[in-house]
């Protein structure tokens, strides 16, 4: 029987390029977002993909789109906590309370909520056991310029994930986190066209394709439960980032 994932924020970006890749290495995938209509484009009808459109901000989705996987196939052997959100570039002072929130509850508690869900279904299935991914970022490590509520929030998911890596260990339930720096998505669109820096300047910077994360998260999620990559760093090979700032 073919192994089992649920991606968040599958509907564009780097969580699509994952449930495509999953899904063309076998995998049966859970698509979720809060968009159906876009999860229905990314699942293209394949026999393997389920559409579980649901908010990663409330738990009582979150739950339910748990138990319709597990209703549907038996068992979770993994999830990718990859939804987030991120926010124009701007100092401290100039970021609206409202907008911090809006990004911590989607980007933390999200990613928190999810977790907490796949915790729950991993521990009671049989085989007990499964597997967490959390997308860090770069910023889980060094910040860019005007992202305090980003890179906030990237730090926290490291926490999380040494939390849950140290908590899950009693049932067999592996947690770890990709950071990604410059995978040419909508988001990171803006990098090729200039993006302010450390000193003041506005640059261009490199990119890669996203197929070298999804790629990567393939990578992580097939190895057994035995091994655990706890954490990698997937970036355009030029990008600042070593001395960044």
């Amino acid at each position: 029987m073919s192994q089992s994932i649920l991606i968040t924020g599958a509907g564009r970006g780097i969580g699509k390029a994952c449930a495509k890749t999953f899904l063309e290495a076998g995998w049966r995938v859970g698509l979720i977002g809060r968009t159906a209509a876009a999860l229905e484009e990314v699942s293209g009808g394949h026999e393997n993909a389920l559409v579980l459109a649901c908010d990663v901000t409330y738990e009582g989705q979150v739950d339910a789109a748990f138990d319709t996987a597990v209703t549907t196939w038996g068992r979770v052997d993994c999830i990718f906590n990859n939804a987030g959100v991120s926010l124009l570039g701007a100092t401290i002072d100039e970021i609206a309370v409202a907008d911090w929130r809006n990004l911590i509850d989607i980007n933390v508690t999200g990613s928190f909520i999810c977790a907490r869900a796949a915790f729950r279904v991993m521990r009671a299935q049989d085989p007990q056991g499964g597997r967490i991914i959390n997308n860090g970022s770069v910023s889980a490590y060094v910040p860019r310029w005007g992202s305090a509520a980003y890179t906030t929030s990237k730090h926290a998911i490291t926490g999380l994930t040494r939390s849950i890596s140290l908590d899950g260990r009693p049932y067999n339930i592996a947690c770890g986190q990709i950071d990604i720096g410059n995978a040419l998505t909508d988001m990171a669109e803006k990098m090729t066209k200039g993006v302010p820096q450390a000193d003041g300047t506005i640059a261009v910077e490199p990119v890669m394709d996203v197929s070298n994360v999804s790629k990567s998260v393939l990578h992580m999620a097939s190895l057994p439960l035995e091994a655990n990559v706890q954490f990698m760093t997937v970036m355009a090979s030029a990008m600042p980032y070593i001395g960044r700032g």
